[in-house]
């Protein structure tokens, strides 16, 4: 890792900092926010894979380094964080880099955060979010919240090569986002921060489906044969054994269908309409879209 004193000066950069945009959602936002004609810093963690986009500069950092995020971000008035992958060390990586926003001078986080984000959620990473948001207002910066549901796009990956989704959500429902509308709501925010500043957001499709349900939806929607099948706690974590994930890993996959069926993931939102005028993507409707 650097010292601030052996990194180099950065030239006149864009006040809008934008995070994830090699991933699937922060691709999407900064692909809009430059068809808009918004100048953006890229800050990746690796130059080669920044997108090529009109008014674009990428930047190197990563969550956990703070040294280098406090550099990159030096200048920056907004920052559109998304969530980091994964990992056990999520919210210490999310910790450092919230610090180093804030430290570098940030005025609006614009963050990705989870439905029913809570420190007692079910599931367990929507207790990561609550911490971070947390974080985010005890830094000083003003906040906005985007707490997505369930992805629709995951659904389709959670489906067993024999077309079985298993696990225990019960009856619950969940009213699951495509990322699109997500992207499409984040675009919205970062056209105009200034006016959300304070708020959180609920974004939800436009439909609370059980897997079952879900399951009927992808039959018809893929021509294949999906079933829902109902687990309990026990069977979830012993059928997804084999996969030598770490524990808190498991925790996170088994969760996410306990949370359903807690029905913390029920309830339909109007906020993607209310930011970006259009009707949220149903489940039918998103298997018949392109894949962006």
């Amino acid at each position: 890792m650097a010292s601030p004193s052996e990194l180099p000066e950065l030239p006149e950069l864009p006040d809008l900092a934008v995070t994830g945009s090699t991933g699937g959602l922060g691709g999407m936002v900064s692909r809009q926010l430059a068809a808009s004609g918004f100048a953006q810093r890229l800050l990746v963690r690796d130059a080669a894979r920044a997108p090529q986009l009109d008014g674009a500069h990428a930047l190197v950092c990563s969550y956990g380094d703070g040294a280098t995020s406090t550099h990159a971000l030096e200048g920056a008035k907004v920052l559109f964080m998304v969530s980091a992958a994964e990992a056990e060390d999520r919210l210490q990586q999310h910790y450092a880099f919230v610090d180093a926003a804030a430290k570098a001078g940030v005025e609006h986080v614009v963050y990705t955060s989870f439905y029913g984000a809570a420190p007692d959620a079910t599931f367990t990473l929507a207790r990561d979010h609550y911490a971070t948001e947390e974080r985010i207002k005890a830094s000083g910066m003003e906040y906005t919240f985007l707490r997505d549901n369930f992805y629709l796009d995951f659904l389709p990956l959670m489906t067993g090569d024999d077309g079985v989704i298993r696990g225990p959500a019960g009856d619950g429902v969940f009213s699951g986002v495509a990322r699109e509308d997500i992207a499409r709501s984040a675009h919205a925010v970062l056209r105009d921060p200034a006016i959300h500043k304070g708020k959180t957001y609920n974004l939800t499709g436009p439909e609370e489906l059980t897997m079952a349900q879900a399951a009927g939806v992808l039959s018809g929607g893929t021509g294949r044969t999906v079933r829902y099948q109902p687990e309990t706690v026990e069977e979830a974590y012993a059928s997804r054994a084999s996969y030598g994930a770490p524990q808190w890993q498991l925790d996170a996959w088994v969760s996410t269908y306990t949370a359903m069926a807690a029905g913390e993931m029920s309830g339909l939102s109007p906020d993607v309409h209310g930011l970006t005028g259009q009707d949220p993507i149903s489940l039918a409707e998103f298997l018949t879209r392109p894949v962006l």
